[in-house]
């Protein structure tokens, strides 16, 4: 039933733009292409499942501690990884291969705690009741998972237009130069990105975790992959296009398992990726402007 496929992609494309925000906010703020941004939403997945087995937390709790945790993790590749090569000026090729390094660690180091097999959250982290109107049929995680994306997708738009912290961070878009003549704290709001940033990829690994239930060490690779298709669809550094990029990627994704059969689902996606690209190359909203120093 198409409706029902509609509601399914309409989840699953909340998720991937949840992933897609964060990894357009660092591109947008610090001009960093974070491959590392994957395996940050894994290790959202895997410590919330932790400190919820562990502790018999409930979700709520569990998605809380994966925001916290990650958020300090992201400050932590910001200060030890990305801050000494923002100080030397390196050119933007340079963090992109450092973050592959992080991204390295963290996947061994998930794979050393937790093994190579699939995870699982623990039984009853959500419940599994069905909601039905219209004949159309959703889960209450596929509810959840839609409110709590469009959520966090309205605060963060909200905060960066209206907001004099949102002002700050689009003058640091376009000139972080400009921005500490005008007094703003660069550095600062630089870690503040990096902490939002990580943490919605947090977010975005329990819920994934939580649609697919399973989870594993290189679960965030093949997110990675549809980040970056996202972003580029959306326009690099537009919180509006990883938005709509997003639910583009997850609608094209379900219809095409569904009409064609899941081995043509990539191939579909990305090529209507490709096809996007050729009529705009520069994305859906993003423009072809080189950021100012």
């Amino acid at each position: 039933m198409l409706d029902q496929q509609l509601v399914n992609a309409l989840s699953l494309g909340c998720v991937y733009a949840l992933f897609a925000l964060g990894f357009t906010l660092i591109f947008g703020v610090l001009g960093v292409i974070n491959l590392a941004h994957g395996a940050v939403f894994m290790t959202g997945a895997y410590a919330a499942m932790t400190v919820m087995a562990r502790f018999e937390l409930p979700l709520w709790a569990g998605l809380l501690f994966a925001f916290a945790f990650c958020g300090l993790l992201g400050l932590l590749i910001d200060f030890l990884v990305l801050r000494p090569l923002r100080a030397r000026n390196a050119p933007h090729l340079i963090p992109m291969i450092a973050t592959i390094g992080v991204a390295i660690v963290l996947n061994s180091a998930a794979q050393g705690l937790f093994g190579a097999e699939n995870q699982r959250f623990p039984e009853g982290a959500i419940s599994n009741d069905t909601l039905q109107w219209a004949g159309v049929r959703i889960t209450v995680l596929e509810l959840g998972i839609i409110l709590f994306s469009f959520v966090l997708m309205a605060v963060l738009m909200l905060a960066l237009k209206r907001t004099q912290l949102g002002r700050a961070l689009r003058a640091m878009a376009e000139s972080p130069k400009a921005a500490y003549l005008l007094g703003i704290n660069v550095e600062g709001l630089f870690y503040l990105t990096s902490f939002a940033a990580a943490a919605l990829g947090g977010v975005a690994g329990v819920l994934i975790g939580l649609y697919s239930n399973a989870m594993s060490p290189l679960m965030g690779q093949p997110m990675l992959h549809k980040g970056i298709a996202v972003v580029i669809l959306g326009g690099m550094g537009d919180i509006r296009g990883a938005m709509f990029g997003g639910l583009f990627l997850g609608f094209a994704e379900v219809l095409s398992i569904n009409y064609l059969g899941s081995t043509m689902r990539d191939a579909v996606t990305f090529g209507l990726l490709f096809l996007v690209l050729l009529v705009r190359p520069k994305g859906l909203f993003g423009t072809l402007q080189e950021r100012k120093v």
